[in-house]
């Protein structure tokens, strides 16, 4: 046999050789590949994975101690924004991808690179996002896919009293209870340790392990983060869009309640007219963004002030909503001398609870900011007013409800405050309906439909509709057009009568 032919054998062999350890290599990395079953995928993963990166997964931290190592070592399954937790102030959309995809970047380069989630409290819009379109508190988006367990923000610490003084136990407890993965959000590395002795010593058997991991798994999986793990900066323009904002300003005029309008059923005040010589606007709320968006919003807590994020308060959607010849008052807190001497055609008040979040905003009182029931009886009680209450419960009104001609449950609209005039003065009608019932004193709570003493002040399911302006001309003009035939018909019928004979 020639050395040339030796040498070309040799090669052929090689490159067979090279090929089915090519295709070996493809079935060894099964769960990579797309075209299998997500449940393959998931059984293929979890026969590579040890213990420690089967923990790894069940693991959630705040992006504040999260860098690239951590994602890699520790095997992180999951990465969050706890409320205000942002890669920096004013953070554009960018600034975000930038971050999630180091944090992404350092998850892949972990021995089987698994992608990890990364969480954000999107309440009500992207609400930690600078910029973003804040949409109300009580809309609700529901998802109804399949997923698994996690706990709340340093939830299981508090398993025991006082919190984390037992926290291998609250581990152990958490874990057996069904938790498949801990926002621990800070010392993961104790949390790895205790889960890890935990398993080691058979106390949490490795079937609960398994279990977690797996429909963490499935998740990942589902959602396609093994093909595309990072995000990327195509759309990062749409965010604070013009199409988002019409969105969020639509809910808004729908979800607003109005709960009077007038002081007797002849007498209604909306819609407002918008060409009026001049108005008042008062308030605590009247113009600041923070509070109409509530807490959960930049920050934890929610913040007060317009600098903190983009969007059009309720005073500048009246500026824009009313004729150019209609001069706009805003006053904080007017007094009564002030209101009498300024001779306005009406009055908007706007008032109501500052931002907050969770426990922050537990109260037994219930009631308003300090100076809204001081606004109200002011200007109220001297100018015809409607009364919007910014909110995100009922809270106490009742011993105002008689000098105030309309009021609004606005709750938390969010950054598009022109949802609200788009109501109040008649370009569309108010169609929303109570989603809780409003008490009129704390004293009466808890109180629930069915119950023997039921006395609300507003029940649950109630509203009150108004039509639009559009509307009211357009019936008004049929009905016009309706009498003017109806007189026709009868002097006709009156002429004839008049000439015909007997």
């Amino acid at each position: 046999m020639s050395r040339a032919l030796v040498h070309l054998l040799g090669v052929l062999w090689l490159c067979c050789w090279l090929a089915s350890t090519g295709e070996s290599q493809i079935e060894y990395l099964r769960y990579k590949d797309p075209k299998q079953p997500v449940p393959t995928r998931v059984r293929d993963l979890m026969s590579r994975m040890t213990l420690e990166e089967k923990i790894g997964q069940m693991v959630q931290i705040d992006r504040s101690v999260a860098n690239a190592n951590v994602m890699k070592t520790s095997f992180i399954g999951s990465v969050l924004s706890g409320g205000g937790s942002e890669p920096l102030p004013r953070a554009t959309a960018e600034d975000w991808v930038n971050m999630i995809n180091d944090f992404q970047k350092g998850a892949l380069e972990s021995r089987l690179g698994i992608p990890m989630i990364y969480g954000i409290d999107a309440v009500h819009g992207h609400n930690n996002v600078y910029n973003a379109t804040i949409f109300p508190h009580n809309v609700g988006l529901g998802c109804t896919r399949q997923g698994f367990v996690i706990s709340d923000w340093q939830g299981i610490d508090r398993l025991t009293s006082p919190p984390s003084s037992n926290y291998t136990y609250s581990v152990q407890a958490s874990i057996e209870a069904g938790v498949d993965m801990v926002m621990v959000p800070f010392e993961y590395g104790k949390f790895i340790q205790d889960l890890t002795l935990l398993v080691k010593s058979n106390i949490i058997p490795m079937e609960r392990i398994d279990d977690a991991v797996e429909r963490i798994l499935l998740v990942k999986f589902t959602m396609g983060l093994f093909e595309n793990p990072l995000a990327d900066t195509s759309l990062v323009n749409e965010l604070g869009s013009q199409e988002h904002r019409d969105l969020a300003r639509e809910a808004v005029r729908k979800s607003l309640v109005l709960l009077k309008n007038g002081k007797n059923e002849s007498a209604s005040l909306l819609p407002l007219p918008k060409k009026v010589p001049k108005i008042l606007v008062a308030g605590s709320h009247a113009d600041n963004l923070g509070y109409q968006c509530g807490g959960w919003t930049i920050k934890w807590q929610g913040f007060s002030g317009n600098s903190d994020t983009r969007g059009t308060t309720i005073l500048n959607a009246i500026k824009s909503a009313v004729d150019t010849s209609t001069e706009v008052v805003f006053r904080d807190n007017p007094d009564n001398e002030f209101v009498k001497s300024n001779n306005f055609e009406y009055a908007i008040v706007v008032v109501g609870e500052p931002p907050y979040a969770e426990t922050a905003g537990d109260s037994t009182t219930l009631t308003m900011m300090e100076s809204g029931p001081n606004v109200i009886n002011n200007v109220c009680g001297t100018v015809k007013c409607v009364v919007v209450i910014i909110s995100g419960r009922p809270i106490v009104i009742e011993p105002y409800i008689s000098s105030i001609d309309a009021l609004v449950a606005a709750w938390l609209p969010g950054t598009e405050g022109q949802g609200m005039t788009d109501v109040l003065f008649g370009d569309y009608g108010f169609t929303g309906k109570l989603a809780r019932t409003w008490f009129k004193s704390v004293d009466q709570l808890p109180m629930n439909v069915g119950d023997p003493h039921y006395d609300p002040l507003f029940p649950f399911g109630f509203g009150l509709t108004t039509e639009s302006v559009k509307d009211l001309v357009a019936r008004s003009t049929s009905a016009a057009v309706g009498a003017r035939a109806c007189i026709f018909t009868i002097i006709v019928t009156l002429i004839i009568s008049l000439y015909l004979p007997g």
